[in-house]
């Protein structure tokens, strides 16, 4: 093994060879997969993963530092869980930080004046594909009742919305209060970036690595 140093810490792209691949299932949102790939040793097995379309979150900070949360039942956690406004990236060739403004919009019936790319992440990498980009928005206003048109509808139909101050936020996070992952990395994410008034924050539509 190599011996590395903290400068070659950044991930990088890499893909191993992939000798077959199988779809078992496909539903609305996801596909079940097994490639068989090729090990550095030459040995081939199985693995099994899901390919997902992607998902963008929103950390919206109010004047006062509060961090808009809204709590959503979710089913297979069998619990209703407090989380950022998000949602898939279900639009063909829509920038992230637009369809992360619509979810903001759809879910909360607020919208930001100012976008900063927060963070990104691989939700689960072993066993999806899923990456999810967070972002932060400030200067943050309620949209006026007439200019509304979306309907919420299942899960989404009754969630309520809380402003609760950064870090409060992050002690609840981290007392274990708040599980949703895109929620406590950016919640973590933010206050971090508070240190430097967020100066350090890559643009709004930078590119994904």
């Amino acid at each position: 093994m190599s011996a590395l140093g903290f400068g070659d810490v950044e991930d990088v792209p890499e893909e191993w060879k992939v000798v077959s691949s199988a779809r078992h299932f496909q539903a609305r949102v996801i596909t079940a997969v097994t490639d068989a790939v090729t090990m550095p040793d030459g040995e081939v097995v199985d693995r099994d993963y899901v390919l997902h379309p992607g998902s963008v979150a929103v950390v919206a900070l109010d004047d006062r530092e509060r961090v808009l949360l809204l709590r959503q039942y979710r089913h297979p956690a069998r619990r209703l869980l407090w989380e950022l406004p998000a949602g898939l990236r279900d639009v063909e060739g829509e920038p992230l930080h637009l369809g992360a403004a619509r979810e903001l919009a759809e879910e909360t019936g607020y919208r930001a004046a100012t976008w900063h790319t927060l963070v990104d992440t691989l939700v689960s990498p072993g066993m999806s594909n899923e990456r999810t980009r967070i972002f932060l928005a400030r200067d943050v206003g309620p949209i006026p009742a007439g200019e509304l048109s979306y309907v919420r509808r299942h899960e989404e139909a009754d969630m309520p919305v809380v402003w609760v101050p950064l870090a409060d936020a992050v002690r609840r996070a981290l007392a274990g209060m708040i599980h949703n992952s895109q929620a406590v990395t950016g919640i973590l994410a933010a206050y971090a970036a508070s240190a430097d008034g967020f100066a350090s924050l890559r643009p709004a539509d930078a590119p994904e690595a």
